[in-house]
């Protein structure tokens, strides 16, 4: 079987390592250099080539590298292709890690004593139990159910939100739009761990912000065009959010002398929340070629309607 690999060369070379010792028969080729393009029946890319028919004939299935395929431009490929997202360990305990450092940080009230020790200013403020704490996540897949997960375990007061309804051990959940308000209104530190569509582009704005309860806080790990920067700007302005942990924007990266890097209640990273191992990652992308060799449906298939 051949396949053929666009993103980063360095992790392509260990793939083919690891492919050549544990899964032989899978040959890997790394983009460029495919030898003949015709052979290949699956490509696992972060970006495509703009014509990715032309250039792979005979391709069966696209996969992503990462969690999310929201990079690829639906409307440029054959309805009938599977576009399969990553679904690995190493990216969802990734994520777990992160989303539970940001809640914690945001709950015991960090952003502001960090600001404080800047300042060289010695201030207590008042401490909650983590079972006082509401956190809200947004997205009830792989990654939210993981998280919640470790939040529950944690002590938290946890809920969920997702566009259809759903059923998790120790979590409140709330679905669709018309439930959508209440949720937010429960919500002390909001968690946005949704697909980017064409739903939620835009989705976290003054709106949404003002339905959450006065000094709130946010964690957005979802896509970048999602967050209205402007919006999050004037919501810690006014008191209504008390901060923010954010790891995706638009544009990444951000430009020099955006607010965000130097803002005293937004902590900032680049898009690392969470990253696919290489290890568990390659041995994940065998088990799905593995699946579709056997004709059986492979896992991370997207939902062409909803985008995800």
């Amino acid at each position: 079987m051949h396949i053929a690999y666009k993103s980063d060369p360095v992790r392509g070379a260990h793939w083919q390592r690891w492919l050549a010792q544990h899964a032989p028969d899978i040959q890997l080729h790394i983009w460029p250099d495919i030898d003949d393009a015709e052979q290949v029946e699956v490509l696992v890319a972060w970006q495509p080539p703009d014509d990715v028919m032309a250039t792979f004939p005979n391709l069966k299935a696209l996969m992503s590298v990462g969690a999310g395929a929201d990079q690829f431009d639906l409307s440029k490929l054959p309805p009938e292709l599977p576009v399969v997202r990553m679904i690995e360990p190493g990216l969802t305990q990734g994520m777990v890690e992160y989303v539970t450092f940001a809640v914690l940080g945001l709950h015991r009230d960090m952003p502001r004593y960090f600001q404080q020790q800047r300042e060289q200013l010695w201030q207590t403020h008042r401490i909650y139990t983590a079972g006082e704490r509401r956190v809200g996540v947004m997205g009830l897949g792989e990654l939210g159910q993981a998280s919640l997960k470790q939040l529950v375990s944690l002590g938290f007061n946890c809920a969920g939100w997702s566009r259809t309804p759903r059923d998790i051990d120790g979590v409140r959940c709330w679905h669709g739009s018309e439930q959508l308000a209440e949720f937010l209104a429960w919500s002390d530190i909001l968690v946005c761990l949704l697909p980017l569509t064409d739903t939620t582009r835009g989705l976290l704005n003054a709106e949404l912000f003002a339905q959450l309860p006065s000094g709130a806080a946010l964690v957005q790990v979802g896509r970048g065009p999602q967050l209205n920067d402007d919006h999050l700007l004037a919501a810690l302005a006014s008191g209504q959010l008390s901060a923010a942990v954010i790891d995706v924007t638009d544009p990444e990266p951000l430009p020099a002398g955006h607010p965000f890097w130097h803002h005293p209640a937004i902590w900032l990273t680049p898009h690392i929340a969470s990253q696919t191992q290489t290890d568990s990652a390659v041995a994940a992308l065998v088990e799905n070629l593995r699946r579709y060799q056997r004709g059986e449906p492979m896992v991370g298939v997207i939902d062409r309607n909803r985008g995800y």
